[in-house]
């Protein structure tokens, strides 16, 4: 009971002290219009850095993307290059069997 009492103190003095601050004041009134300033520049640069972050995730997508196409381009041209590579031994066993074949031939 004795805590309510005193919250209820407190309160009524937080009250008092605020219906007594004079808004008036020129000082007040200054601390009040810079910080009104101040929250108007930081929504401009919260606005143009929200911006930037835009532009910069479209343009790491867009990264992202021609990275895969890339990638995926790669893969392609190491399949050719072992189908190439593939082909070039088939040749040279057909070759080797034909150099064996014309040996026989020619004993």
């Amino acid at each position: 009971m004795n805590s309510l009492t005193e919250k209820e103190k407190k309160l009524n003095l937080a009250l008092t002290k605020l219906k007594n601050l004079n808004l008036n004041n020129p000082d007040i009134k200054k601390n009040i219009e810079n910080l009104s300033v101040q929250k108007n520049q930081l929504e401009i640069e919260k606005q143009e850095l929200e911006e930037k972050y835009k532009s910069l995730n479209e343009d790491y997508n867009d990264l992202s993307k021609k990275l895969d196409e890339f990638q995926n381009q790669e893969k392609t041209e190491q399949k050719k290059q072992i189908e190439f590579s593939k082909k070039i031994d088939e040749l040279n066993q057909e070759t080797d069997t034909l150099l064996d074949e014309i040996d026989k031939w020619q004993t």
